[in-house]
């Protein structure tokens, strides 16, 4: 029997009543082995009107409050880390090892808000007039909502709620449908940390809890994390509604190599951005640009690593690489290699047809590697989301650089070089809102903030960090003038009682 998961709302779960439920599977087995309750409009308004009661108390409490409920999530967060890194392998299909990065990513977020006093302190201008002081402080917004993907269903939601929260917000999480028990837990083990009820509740669906969320009006910004046309669409709704948007979309993420680079180092790089996490990443590096006469080899050498990778379950500890969430996905990033070659690509790996022996009805596929990729080619131009690697070839840096600009995407970028003035002029001349020197995939920690540039980012900001906190706060400048005691008429009144 399939086990369900239901909402989290007001610190208790709730059983759909909507009636509808969608299936979760094992993406190692291809097995149904979870239904998941999906939200009406009433369950979301349920969840919304749960944070909005929250909200009247928790928006006023103390710094000193917030913290140690954060410092007391952390430290449950730390003691659960493997539990919590099960459900992201059982349901999304990435190895344990992936699973608990993600945990320790979410996690850096978690600790930045139990610094969030340092991050609150105001401004203080005094004497800018006669007696007149100027103060600047940051308040909370509200009820505040977060729509997450499915390919890192514990550390995106831990990139929102915990800074929202943190700041005096009260927030309302829809994760995804795909693999939705993470989030569970995670509210769990809020609720147990000592988070008020109400203050953080999640409620699973597809659009109509979308729509629901972008459409209402006590619900003040919303956070999303997922594919471009979404995110587009997420923005527009929800600005025309009166939010305050932050939308990430997705990614062509490339990473140039030079003729000076450690082809070694780069090939490493390049076999771990590409296809870690079965290339299910906005930050995935999904198209090597090779400069000169440096291709050939290169190539070699990320074909001769990317041979050697190991393909099972994601409980397996010998596993390096699991499957792709869903058949039809597997499908679909499988399209791409098949009509490859048609396109002018030299298939040099071709991962499709993939099985794993006792697991054969699982979502697999193996690692593929297009060389000589062509600009114009679906393989190129569409974000692929899974373990494909793309080669393109260009005589010089300028004209590397023009290829990656000319991209409609500007998530994160990479460059492989000893030339520390290549590498100076590339991050300034890149149009990317990350950028690696040597590193595959320059996720910032956690103090600093994740986004885009382009059509990798709708909004004006970006996620955690210093944005993260601006994001899910407004500023208030306050004009205060006061008299001078001893310019009143019968002198200095404080008020206390006169003995006689």
């Amino acid at each position: 029997m399939t086990k369900t998961v239901n909402h989290w709302i007001g610190g208790k779960t709730a059983e759909g009543t909507s009636g509808q439920y969608g299936p979760v599977t094992d993406p190692a087995t291809g097995a149904v082995t979870t239904r998941v309750a999906l939200a009406s409009a009433e369950e979301v308004d349920a969840a919304v009107a749960a944070a909005k009661d929250a909200y009247a108390t928790w928006g006023t409490s103390s710094l000193a409050q917030r913290t140690a409920v954060l410092f007391r999530y952390r430290a449950l967060l730390d003691a659960r880390r493997d539990d919590i890194a099960a459900l992201i392998t059982a349901e999304h299909g990435k190895v344990h090892s992936d699973a608990l990065g993600e945990v320790a990513r979410g996690l850096e977020i978690v600790e930045l808000a139990c610094g969030i006093t340092t991050q609150l302190k105001g401004e203080l201008s005094t004497q800018v007039s006669s007696r007149v002081d100027v103060s600047s402080i940051r308040q909370p917004l509200g009820v505040v909502a977060g729509i997450t993907p499915f390919n890192f269903p514990a550390m995106v939601p831990m990139w929102m709620f915990p800074l929202a929260v943190a700041c005096g917000n009260t927030f309302v999480l829809k994760p995804s449908e795909k693999d939705p028990s993470a989030a569970n837990l995670l509210a769990e083990l809020a609720s147990e940390a000592g988070l008020p009820d109400g203050v953080l509740n999640v409620v699973h669906g597809d659009k109509v809890a979308v729509d629901a969320l972008l459409a209402h009006p006590d619900v003040a910004a919303v956070s999303f994390v997922g594919s471009t046309p979404v995110a587009r669409y997420i923005h527009a709704t929800a600005s025309a509604n009166g939010k305050r948007v932050q939308a990430l979309g997705g990614a062509k993420n490339h990473m140039l190599v030079l003729p000076d680079a450690d082809l070694d180092a780069a090939a490493d790089a390049a076999v771990s951005a590409a296809y870690g996490s079965a290339g299910e990443r906005c930050m995935a590096i999904s198209a090597v640009v090779a400069v000169g006469a440096i291709g050939d080899e290169l190539v070699a050498k990320i074909r001769e690593r990317a041979e050697k990778i190991t393909i099972g379950p994601g409980d397996d500890p010998a596993s390096e690489m699991g499957p792709l969430i869903t058949a039809a996905h597997r499908d679909k990033v499988a399209s791409y290699v098949t009509g490859a070659a048609a396109q002018g690509a030299e298939v040099v790996l071709d991962g499709t047809g993939y099985t794993v022996e006792g697991f054969e009805d699982g979502h697999w596929i193996g690692l593929s590697l297009l060389d000589k990729v062509s600009t114009d080619s679906d393989a190129y131009r569409d974000e692929i989301f899974g373990p494909v690697l793309c080669v393109l070839r260009v005589d010089t840096y300028e004209e590397g650089v023009a290829l990656m600009n000319a991209s409609p995407f500007g998530n994160g970028t990479a460059i492989f070089t000893r030339d520390g003035g290549a590498a100076r002029r590339f991050q300034l001349e890149v149009e990317a809102g990350m950028v690696g020197v040597n590193v595959p995939i320059p996720v910032p920690v956690g103090y600093h903030s994740f986004g885009g540039w382009k059509d990798s980012l709708f909004g004006d900001h970006h996620i955690y960090g210093n944005d993260g906190v601006h994001f899910y706060t407004r500023g208030k400048v306050v004009t205060t003038r006061w008299p001078d005691p001893a310019d009143a008429p019968a002198g200095v009144d404080l008020g206390f009682p006169r003995n006689h």
